[in-house]
């Protein structure tokens, strides 16, 4: 015989889904991501270790591509006990995958969560009537967590802040910095002579496109988020490999959730992205200390499809 013991339970450790606009009331800045989005104005820069003879040197490869990302929502707050305060998570699952424009083939796969973390109460538990809602010191209320088949995790932390009208994109230095002066003339050639015209690509900015496809749009609402795991905390977990090899040393990342209305009525949301994560290989030149830092960049504008 079965018994039911939902009630011998303390508050908030039976979990149910609400409705979705209670689900989606509870997701703040989260909620705009819900669904499934594709762009094909995605691109990827990268350099990779690849040494000339005895010269450690490095190849870039850069790519255009098209990807698709599925934000579903978890469905119930996940609670996260602390003692005296209690933390309530909601958040997204996401997947998403990326293709080569030039040869359809797949580049990238990931998946992972979006979490929002800033509902804290008092602890149910110690307490005869309904929840207390606590004002903590400030802490990051969203995060991002990332798995990567090259054998990465990521757990990048942030905030959200909302405004309107066009975003401010800044620019972002595509090349690498600070490596002083290496044996080669010309080492970082590839740089400048790539297959893409600077207009269409600038390794130097490559923020540039993102501002290039939201020219001439009226964009009303925009959600901006941003996490980054050294500036405002988490961590990135790597397999020997990578880690030997490259040593990710950073995860940054910013999404502009965009509402935008063309000239004919016609209105979309639209998702920009610009992500970057620090590579490190390769001795500085000169004497300097340290390992050279190679910026690994992706941008893209995606439309909301549902």
């Amino acid at each position: 015989m079965m018994t039911d013991n939902s009630q011998a339970l303390p508050k908030g450790f039976v979990r149910l889904s609400g409705s979705q606009q209670e689900i989606a009331d509870k997701l703040g800045p989260l909620a705009g991501l819900v669904g499934t989005w594709r762009g094909n104005k995605g691109w990827n820069m990268i350099a990779v270790p690849s040494n000339l003879g005895e010269i450690k040197s490095f190849k870039l490869l850069i790519q255009n591509y098209s990807e698709t990302i599925t934000f579903t929502p978890i469905g119930a707050p996940v609670p996260n006990r602390g003692g005296e305060d209690m933390q309530f998570i909601t958040g997204l699952m996401y997947d998403l995958t990326i293709t080569d424009n030039a040869t359809e083939g797949v580049l990238h796969l990931e998946n992972g969560m979006w979490l929002y973390m800033a509902d804290v109460q008092k602890q149910p538990d110690r307490r005869d009537d309904l929840f207390e809602v606590v004002t903590p010191e400030h802490f990051y209320t969203i995060a991002r967590q990332a798995s990567i088949p090259h054998g990465d995790v990521v757990v990048a932390l942030g905030d959200a802040v909302t405004s309107t009208g066009t975003p401010v994109i800044p620019p972002v230095e595509g090349h690498p910095i600070d490596f002083g002066t290496p044996p080669l003339r010309g080492y970082l050639d590839q740089y400048t002579h790539t297959a893409f015209p600077p207009a269409q690509f600038d390794t130097r900015d490559p923020n540039a496109a993102l501002r290039s496809a939201i020219e001439g749009q009226n964009i009303g609402n925009v959600t901006t988020i941003t996490v980054d795991t050294l500036v405002k905390g988490g961590a990135i977990v790597n397999i020997p490999f990578v880690q030997q090899t490259v040593d990710p040393t950073r995860f940054v990342s910013t999404y502009w959730i965009e509402d935008v209305t063309l000239a004919d009525g016609t209105k979309f949301k639209q998702l920009q992205y610009s992500q970057q994560a620090d590579l490190n290989f390769i001795p500085k030149f000169s004497g300097l200390p340290g390992t050279i830092m190679w910026p690994h960049i992706n941008v893209n504008t995606l439309r909301k499809q549902n």
